[in-house]
């Protein structure tokens, strides 16, 4: 099996060869982007700044008492020079260092490897005629600056969030790969109340194999039934369905209640009544 990394290169490497030159020629600004946004929030600058060349970060030395370390600027016409009104057993504070600068954001605006997130739809079109945009590379590159980033619950859920539903299904496909634990179950159950079916096909593939209770995971299995997703979507369906009387119980019944009212039984779940066998 490959893990993470080995994917998510085998994956570059086929977007990059689907792309066309400006489309690539994006791709990898943004993934450089995104790079430079996980290398500094694992790495972050120090908060503090020397106030003298030489003079260590954490070491705070106090200035000479009863006379003012001169400034370089003289004081304004008129006025008489500052005088240090400083007690002469007291050091003279050192200003307060400057807060670090922001890394590719600000406080009203994303950081840029988002932004490219948003715009990958617009951006990724096809190397062959007639060059049209192309929803699957645009997906795969969104997977991708997830992963170079290190996007956190927090920025998932936002992304999700405000999201139209080709970028939710690409937060959806990232998630086993961003090793977020169970902080994103949330968006699968989320995904799981809608009847986009590209959703509910995104939400029930590894990750939810992984962190979904035995309840919430077989309503998902019956949601793939009910809305018409192919069962072969559900990640791990052999081994979680083994032995499960409830599932199997859950489909007998379903079954019984659409031919009660004379509907047809999809034709998959019998495939997993089969699975549900000790």
């Amino acid at each position: 099996m490959l893990t993470p990394d080995e994917w998510m290169a085998q994956l570059h490497t086929a977007l990059r060869d689907r792309l066309g030159g400006a489309a690539r020629a994006w791709l990898d600004e943004a993934l450089a982007e995104a790079h430079a946004e996980a290398t500094a929030h694992h790495h972050p600058k120090p908060t503090s700044r020397p106030d003298r060349i030489g003079q260590p970060d954490s070491t705070v030395h106090p200035e000479p008492t009863g006379h003012p370390e001169p400034t370089g600027y003289p004081a304004p016409t008129g006025q008489p020079a500052p005088t240090n009104t400083a007690s002469p057993n007291r050091a003279t504070p050192s200003p307060s260092p400057s807060p670090p600068p922001s890394l590719s954001y600000t406080a009203y605006a994303l950081p840029v490897w988002e932004m490219r997130f948003v715009s990958a739809g617009r951006q990724c079109t096809r190397r062959e005629p007639p060059h049209a945009r192309d929803p699957e590379a645009a997906e795969a590159a969104r997977i991708l600056l997830l992963h170079t980033a290190g996007a956190d619950a927090r920025t998932v859920t936002r992304l999700y969030e405000h999201g139209t539903a080709a970028e939710r299904r690409a937060v959806l496909v990232a998630l086993p790969h961003l090793g977020l634990g169970p902080s994103a179950r949330p968006l699968v159950e989320d995904a799981l109340r809608t009847n986009d079916t590209r959703l509910v096909a995104a939400a029930v593939g590894p990750y939810a194999a992984c962190h979904l209770d035995p309840h919430a995971w077989r309503h998902a299995v019956l949601k793939c039934l009910f809305t018409g997703v192919p069962v072969t979507a559900v990640a791990g369906l052999a081994e979680r369905a083994r032995g499960d009387r409830e599932l199997a119980r859950m489909l007998a019944d379903y079954a019984r209640e659409r031919t009660a009212a004379h509907r047809p039984v999809p034709t998959d779940l019998q495939r997993v009544l089969a699975l549900t066998a000790p």
